[in-house]
């Protein structure tokens, strides 16, 4: 399944974004924060939309079960699922940087020693059931990925989207700009 419609993926965001995952922040909040961050450092339009983005496999997840619960020992491959969703609407400017989001992660955990202090204790507990640092091999195949510099930026931006209560554009802001990324 994909997503259809810019609206239908706004409405995710609202239905599903009060959840919290591993953080202490709701979703919806995270997804604005990163996006506002973007956007502040310049970001293209493309990165702007997949720092709002980056965890609607997270939402997806959510979709369909009564009890709105997941299992939170195992790596859901939120990323994955997230950027295949995302895929039929967008281009792969928007939907690479969210599938590589999380091994960003664990490539900063490899390459960036100070890196893993700064990770919050969500997502510590995540870079474990998602693999932990890689190893040098794994390094180099995630250098070779078209875009892995704005994967990378998206971490970042991810990482630092986890402030309770920050006041941030709405997601309904980015809608034009989401509007004009749809794939022709």
């Amino acid at each position: 399944m994909t997503a259809r419609t810019i609206d239908e993926v706004l409405d995710l965001l609202e239905r599903q974004g009060a959840e919290r995952y591993d953080e202490e922040i709701f979703q919806l909040a995270h997804a604005e924060q990163a996006a506002a961050l973007a956007a502040a450092a310049g970001a293209t339009d493309a990165l702007v939309a997949a720092a709002l983005l980056h965890d609607v496999g997270h939402l997806l997840e959510l979709t369909g079960r009564d009890d709105g619960t997941r299992d939170r020992t195992i790596d859901q491959r939120h990323e994955a699922r997230g950027s295949v969703w995302l895929a039929g609407l967008f281009p792969s400017s928007v939907t690479a940087p969210v599938a590589l989001h999380v091994r960003a992660k664990r490539y900063l955990c490899a390459v960036d020693p100070t890196y893993h202090e700064i990770l919050s204790p969500g997502s510590v507990a995540s870079l474990e059931r998602q693999g932990g640092p890689m190893a040098a091999a794994e390094v180099a195949a995630f250098e070779g990925n078209p875009g892995w510099e704005g994967a990378v930026a998206l971490r970042r931006w991810d990482d630092e989207a986890k402030v309770p209560d920050l006041e941030v554009p709405p997601a309904a802001t980015y809608q034009l700009l989401l509007e004009s990324l749809l794939r022709a």
